[in-house]
C-alpha cells in the first residue's frame, strides 16, 4: 500500500510544484537511494530489468531512485529534468499476469531514464507496456501480483496513468491530486489504449461502452476495500486542500506522517493510514519503508528523503540528482548497521514499543532540525554542485548523530505491552536477525 500526491505550483507557497510519496512494503524489505548517472549506449545494447531483458536506448538521463534492494526498478524517483514518478499497486477483476515481464517499478525507472516531461513519460510507459507487458511477483520473499497506476509530474504539468495488463487510461490533472491503491479514473480520461472500451465489453465488465466507470468496472472489490485506498486518498486530498495557496515542503512532510488523528497508529489489525505501520495479520502486513518529497524545477530539482522507514519516526534530508552521495552499503532483508535503512530501524522499532510516549521524546527536536535542513536547502537552490553536495552530507551526518541520541532517550521511556502487536514485531525482527 502506498500514497502519492501532487500540488501544482499555483497552490504552493513558493510557486514550485510539490510531489510526495510514501512507499509501503513489508517491514524488512529495505529500500535505498540509488543515484544513476546519464549514459550513452552503443547500438543494439540491451538492459536487464528485474525479470526480462529489453533493448536499450541511445541515451539515458541521470536519475535518483528509491528502490527495494532486490529489484531493478523503483517505487519512486526523479530525473535531471525535474520529472518525478510514483507508482501504486492496483487490483482488478482482470487477473494480473504472473509470468515474468516488466514490473510496474521497472516501467517507472525506464520512463525516468528515457523521458524529459510528464507527457513523454506517459508515452514511454504505454509503449513499453504494449510491447512487453507487465507481470511477475512484485515482492520478495513471497508472491504478490498486481497492476500499476502512476502519478507523473514535471515542473509544468501532471498526469495520472492507470494500467490493467496492457490496457491503460491517462488524464491530465491540476492542481491537486492523490492516488493510492485503487483505480481513481472514473468516467473521464484524456488518452487510452486502443480498443479499451471494446476490451471491457468483451470481458463482461460492462454492457454499454458508453457507460464506463473505470474505477467501478475494473476494480477488484476485496483487495481494493482492504487496501483502504479510498479513505487515504480522501484524507491526503483534504489535507492539501486545507492549505491551498500555502502548501510547503513541511506541509507535505506532515501529510506523509499522517495517522488520521490517531495518537497511537501501531496496534490495529485492520485499516491503513498514509503513514503506515505494520502489525499482525495479512491486512496490516505493510509498513511505510521509504518517503520522498520533490520540489520541482527544470534545473537542479530539490528532493527531500528519509531513506528510512516510518517518516513519523524519521527525518527528511535534502539531496539533489546531480550530487550523488555515498550512503553506505546496499541493504538486504537482514539487519545491518552499515546501512542507512537498518541503522534507523533501531530507533523506529524501539519507538513503536510505546508510540505515543516514545515518539514524543524527540519529535519536537526532530521537527526543528528538519525545518533547518529544509530552509537551508531552499536557500541553496542556485548553489554550486559542491556547495549542495557538502550541505547534503552535513544534513545526513547531523541526522545520524541526532538519531543516536534520540535512541538512547527513547529507551528510557517505558514500553507498553500489546500482545498481538508485539507478537507481529517479534516475528519481523526474527526474520531480520534482530536479537
Amino acid at each position: 500500500m502506498c500514497d502519492t500526491l501532487i500540488a501544482a505550483r499555483e497552490v504552493t507557497k513558493n510557486q514550485f510544484a510539490l510531489f510526495a510519496k510514501n512507499s509501503d512494503r513489508s517491514p524488512n524489505e529495505a529500500q535505498f537511494l540509488d543515484w544513476i548517472p546519464a549514459r550513452t549506449y552503443q547500438p543494439n545494447e540491451s538492459v536487464q530489468c528485474t525479470y526480462i531483458n529489453i533493448p536499450q536506448v541511445e541515451k539515458t538521463a541521470a536519475i535518483l531512485l528509491s528502490r527495494p534492494f532486490w529489484m531493478w526498478g523503483a517505487e519512486m524517483g526523479i530525473n535531471q529534468h525535474g520529472l518525478v514518478i510514483g507508482n501504486e499497486a492496483v487490483f482488478s477483476k482482470i487477473p494480473a499476469n504472473k509470468e515474468p515481464a516488466l514490473l510496474g517499478m521497472d516501467l517507472l525507472r525506464l520512463a525516468l531514464e528515457r523521458a524529459k516531461s510528464a507527457l513523454e513519460a506517459v508515452d514511454v510507459i504505454v509503449d513499453l507496456l504494449e510491447e512487453f507487458g507487465q507481470g511477475g511477483s512484485h515482492i520478495k520473499p513471497g508472491y504478490l501480483y498486481y497492476h500499476n497506476s502512476y502519478l507523473i509530474s514535471d515542473p509544468q504539468e501532471s498526469w495520472v496513468l492507470e494500467t490493467i495488463g496492457k490496457q491503460w487510461a491517462a488524464r491530465h490533472i491540476n492542481p491537486i491530486y492523490s492516488i493510492s491503491n485503487l483505480i481513481s479514473l472514473e468516467g473521464s480520461w484524456d488518452r487510452s489504449s486502443p480498443g479499451l472500451e471494446e476490451f471491457m465489453v468483451e470481458k463482461g465488465l460492462v454492457r454499454d461502452k458508453d457507460q464506463i466507470n473505470l474505477a467501478e468496472d475494473f476494480s477488484d472489490l476485496i483487495y481494493t476495500t482492504f487496501a483502504d485506498g479510498k479513505s487515504r486518498c480522501s484524507r491526503s486530498l483534504d489535507l492539501m486542500l486545507r492549505n491551498t495557496g500555502k502548501i510547503t515542503v513541511q506541509s507535505m512532510a506532515e501529510i506523509l506522517r499522517d495517522h488520521g488523528g490517531n495518537p497511537d497508529p501501531t496496534p490495529g489489525l485492520a485499516g491503513a493510514d498514509i503513514c503506515m505501520h505494520a502489525s499482525l495479520g495479512p491486512i496490516r502486513g505493510s509498513q511505510t519503508t521509504a518517503s520522498m518529497i520533490a520540489s520541482l524545477q527544470a534545473d537542479k530539482p530539490l528532493i527531500f528523503v528519509t531513506g528510512t522507514a516510518a517518516p513519523c519516526t524519521g527525518i527528511f534530508k535534502p539531496v539533489w540528482v546531480d550530487a550523488p552521495m555515498d550512503l553506505g552499503s546496499l541493504p538486504t532483508s537482514k539487519f545491518d548497521r552499515e546501512t542507512l535503512f537498518w541503522t534507523h530501524e533501531e530507533l523506529h522499532r524501539e519507538v513503536i514499543k510505546n508510540y505515543p510516549d516514545r515518539a514524543a521524546v524527540y519529535q519536537g527536536e526532530r521537527d526543528a532540525l528538519e525545518t533547518e535542513f529544509i530552509e537551508g536547502a531552499l536557500a541553496l537552490r542556485d548553489g554550486s554542485l559542491e556547495e549542495r553536495k557538502v550541505y547534503s552530507e552535513i544534513c545526513f551526518q547531523r541526522a545520524a548523530d541526532a538519531e543516536k541520541e534520540w535512541l538512547e532517550q527513547v529507551r528510557k521511556a517505558p514500553e507498553k505491552q500489546r500482545l498481538l502487536h508485539s507478537l507481529a514485531w517479534r516475528g519481523f525482527n526474527k526474520k531480520a536477525d534482530i536479537n
